[in-house]
This record gives structure tokens, C-alpha cells and sequence, in this order.
């Protein structure tokens, strides 16, 4: 926020101009970030995803992988983004029969002066997109979606929690039916 409390860009110059900005007056503490994104698919996909039956391979434990590289590599990819020291990226799935799809949700930890929304929401794209390279020989019509950030907390700005009406399953939270799994 602005000394006047008006929500501005912080990556903008008074001139416009695009700039990184400067955390080194910025406490160092302990940040956690949470996002989350799905992937919708049809039910047979969904299948051979859940019982690792994809000519390419475990689809999901590369995705897991992919998501935790991308977590790191999000100063290479996001032109602005600060090189932060992550703690910890965990990458989690959710199999939702019901719905033939997989919810992705990314954890990014640091002790740091910025945030980790970044890495948090580049873990779940990148596994979104994995999961699609992966299975795309079987279902072309495979739908990215919903990527969003659930929550944040640390830093100067406070925490952030998405609206409940809103929000889709945490990976602290369990489905309230039978049909979401959690992919280990």
C-alpha cells in the first residue's frame, strides 16, 4: 500500500517505467505461500493417470518434480521476481473422480525480505502443464484452470486467505465426499 493507503503496482515507477523492487529495508521472516490449480480431464485419463498407465511414464511424480523445479527457477521465468532462498516447495495432488480431475497444490516456504506467491503459483503451473505434456496422447481436450493463490503469510503486507466461498480444497483440508483422493 501507499503511505495513503491507495492500492498501487509496486513493480511501476512514478514515471510508468518497470523496476524491481528494492526489499533491503525489508525484515527477514518467515513467508509461506499456498496455490492451487486443476486439471480437467476426461474420465478414462483421469484413470490411466491414477493407476500410472501413461506411455510416458508416472505422470505425477514427474509433475511433483517439474513444480519444485519451477518453484526454484521463477527469477528465470518472472522478469521482476527477487532471487529468494526457498526453505521448502512441497507439490501435492488431489484425484477427483467425481469431477475427472486433479487439483495441484503448492506450498513455497522461505526466511526471507519478499514473498513466495511466485514460486507457489509457478510450482502449480508447471505441474499443470506436466501433467498435460504427459497425457496428451490420450486426451488433447485436457483443461488448465483455476490457478490461483489460497493464501500467503509473513511479510510487512500480512496474511492473505482466499474468501472460503471461493476457495478450492487446501491440502490441509479434507474432500467432504468419497470421490477426492489424495495422490501420495
Amino acid at each position: 500500500m501507499a503511505e495513503d493507503d491507495t492500492p498501487h503496482l509496486t513493480h511501476v515507477d512514478a514515471a510508468g517505467q518497470a523496476h524491481m523492487v528494492d526489499v533491503g529495508d525489508k525484515m527477514f521472516t518467515r513467508r509461506i505461500a499456498v496455490a492451487s490449480g486443476r486439471v480437467v480431464m476426461a474420465p478414462a485419463t483421469l484413470a490411466a493417470l491414477r493407476d500410472n498407465a501413461l506411455a510416458k511414464g508416472d505422470a505425477l511424480a514427474v509433475a511433483r518434480v517439474a513444480g519444485i523445479m519451477a518453484a526454484k527457477a521463477t527469477p528465470q521465468i518472472i522478469p521482476l521476481c527477487h532471487q529468494v532462498p526457498l526453505t521448502s516447495v512441497t507439490v501435492d495432488f488431489t484425484l477427483d473422480n467425481s469431477q475427472h480431475a486433479v487439483t495441484i497444490t503448492a506450498t513455497a516456504q522461505t526466511l526471507h525480505q519478499t514473498g513466495v506467491e511466485m514460486e507457489a503459483l509457478a510450482a502449480v503451473s508447471a505441474a499443470a502443464l506436466t501433467i498435460y505434456d504427459m497425457a496428451k496422447a490420450i486426451d488433447r481436450a485436457m483443461v488448465i484452470s483455476d490457478i490461483r493463490l489460497e493464501r500467503k503469510s509473513g511479510g510487512r503486507s500480512g496474511d492473505f486467505i482466499r474468501p472460503t466461498e471461493d476457495a478450492s480444497l487446501s491440502s490441509t483440508e479434507t474432500p467432504s465426499d468419497d470421490t477426492a483422493k489424495p495422490y501420495v
